[in-house]
């Protein structure tokens, strides 16, 4: 009867192990010390060997020439624990047998001493799944077993095994396989089984395990069933249902020339052909992760970082090139969201549309700083802040990575005489009777009138300004002003209040008038004021509007301008 490949050439031996060092190096002294533990803890994800070493594990001990590092293979023993027939290593599967009841016949199994060999093992696959009044049933057994039992609980998730379990336990934590062994593992596999398989066909495999050499091997098997003795990439990636790295490499030149069209077209091509859409957005999102890497690495200091044959490394390297790392990082986010949304979509192919030209568009993002410069005056140099000009041995960038195409306007003529802040203050000066604030206070005429609220809450905000009381001189223009009895009352929220300072209201009523008045704040309803429009407020706006910093700036981020504020520079 066949046996699938997976079985065939299962480890027999701590050597035959791909990887897993750490494990193989401590578990051999520890045999050779005869410092044999009572209860391990396998952990990692599938496939890497866990259930393997174990079985390893109780041939080192059982092996008629032992306790060994390394099993005759010809005893009784080590025969049958590689048939899984004997009595004396007991196999269970938590999954199906996670309950009290199974764990206290377990804990009666242990009292009996084995029946042939040296010790009584105990391999728990899958122990996550072991219910908590279970465990607590397995705890003093852990604890505190007869000298011949040895247990090795086998998981894909440790953080599930309760701390007083694992605090009896020795825990290995077992590694994903490196692309490069994994590959290597395999080449030797179809060396003997006769099989001609070129380096990228094994990269494809190796890549569809994701470090697992199980799923890995599995995947060969199925790949030998369909192919028969000669394997070659393009035939395995449409067994797999797997992208070729060509037609990933269509979406990144849509990417450069800013081609909306073709990404549609792309779509519509996986639909036709009737390929999983979440699968390709899946595939896109590993594709620009790994242009990421090759761009930032290169591709020699990418070997172990990218899980792809040498030949499409340096494609990667090649197409990353053409990119920034800023467009790249902002590609792979964008992917990233895309494929999270497919998960749940109802209408997958408008979703992946959608993404796909979000893709496009981001492509065409200035940064910042290019921005600001532009408005500054600098211009789009093609060397700007953010990484978009080409440095050495770097493709230029495309076009399609400007702000705005339109023609950029003519520079402003050069300004000639007083600057707009001097006109304002000679026309605020002007439009004042009697000598300027600068001057002093003025006196007041012998049947002057007091001013009115509105008159007075315009000129203290004045005065405040003058003295460079900004914070003051705001909570005045937000409170309602009234003056009776020598008191000058404000009337302001409780937000405000704290910024009416008295002595510099004191200040500012020197500048205005000769006449002592007491301060007085209270918090209430500010209300509705009339006040006199300032009579540069609108030639203020004016002005701001028409400078032509302002309008450039407009020009390139858009957006719209709601206040002018004259800070009296």
């Amino acid at each position: 009867m066949y046996q699938v490949i997976a079985r065939k050439y299962r480890p027999q031996t701590f050597s035959e192990v791909v990887n897993q060092e750490h494990v193989k190096t401590t578990l051999e002294n520890a045999i050779a010390q005869n410092r044999i533990a009572h209860g391990y803890i396998f952990s990692g994800q599938r496939g890497t060997g866990k259930t393997t070493v174990a079985r390893i594990l109780a041939r080192c001990l059982n092996c008629i020439k032992g306790p060994t590092a390394s099993p005759c293979g010809e005893c009784a023993s080590c025969r049958e624990i590689t048939a899984g027939g004997t009595v004396d290593v007991i196999e269970i599967d938590a999954a199906s047998n996670r309950g009290i009841n199974e764990m206290r016949e377990l804990r009666e199994n242990v009292r009996y001493q084995p029946a042939r060999d040296r010790y009584k093992i105990f391999i728990i696959d899958e122990a996550h799944q072991i219910t908590n009044e279970a465990f607590n049933a397995l705890l003093k057994t852990i604890e505190e077993p007869p000298e011949w039992a040895v247990f090795v609980l086998c998981t894909t998730e440790a953080h599930k095994i309760p701390a007083t379990i694992a605090s009896r336990c020795q825990h290995f934590s077992f590694r994903s396989v490196d692309f490069e062994d994994l590959t290597a593992r395999m080449a030797w596999i179809c060396q003997q089984e006769g099989i001609e398989a070129d380096a990228e066909a094994l990269a494809v495999l190796a890549a569809a395990g994701e470090g697992s050499v199980r799923d890995s091997l599995s995947a060969l098997d199925q790949a030998i069933a369909c192919c028969g003795a000669k394997l070659n990439a393009a035939d395995v990636r449409a067994l797999l249902g797997a992208f070729s790295t060509e037609s990933l490499e269509t979406v990144a030149e849509a990417l450069l020339a800013g081609d909306a069209r073709r990404m549609l077209e792309v779509v519509d091509e996986l639909e036709r052909n009737g390929h999983n859409l979440q699968h390709f957005s899946r595939e896109l999102s590993r594709y620009i992760r790994n242009l990421l890497v090759a761009r930032i690495a290169g591709a020699d200091g990418a070997a172990r970082l990218i899980a792809a044959s040498p030949a499409e490394r340096q494609r990667l390297a090649e197409t990353g090139a053409k990119f920034s790392e800023e467009d790249l990082t902002r590609y792979l986010a964008l992917s990233l969201d895309l494929f999270r949304e497919l998960q749940f979509s109802l209408q997958p192919r408008f979703h992946l549309e959608l993404g796909l030209l979000r893709l496009v568009q981001a492509g065409r993002l200035l940064p910042i700083e290019e921005a600001l410069a532009e408005v500054g005056g600098a211009g789009g140099a093609s060397s700007g802040a953010g990484g978009r000009g080409p440095g050495a041995g770097e493709a230029p960038v495309k076009s399609a990575h400007s702000v705005a195409a339109a023609k950029p306007p003519a520079p402003p003529a050069p300004r000639s005489g007083p600057s707009p802040f001097e006109l304002d203050r000679a026309k605020k000066a002007s439009a004042q009777p009697g000598p300027t604030l600068a001057s002093g206070p003025r006196p007041p005429a012998p049947d002057e009138a007091p001013p009115a609220p509105s008159d007075w809450r315009e000129r203290l905000h004045s005065a405040l300004l003058e003295l460079g009381m900004q914070f003051t001189a705001d909570a005045v223009e937000n409170s309602r002003v009234m003056e009776s009895n020598g008191e000058l009352e404000f009337i302001t929220s409780g937000a405000n209040k704290i910024m009416l300072r008295s002595d510099e209201l004191q200040q500012a009523l020197k500048r205005i008038s000769q006449r002592p008045l007491r301060i007085k704040v209270t918090v209430g309803e500010v209300g509705v004021q009339q006040t006199v429009a300032r009579p540069t407020e609108d030639d203020a706006t004016t002005r701001a509007l028409a400078n032509p910093e302002v309008q450039r700036f407009r020009e390139i981020f858009g957006g719209e301008i709601r206040k002018v504020r004259n800070l009296k520079e």
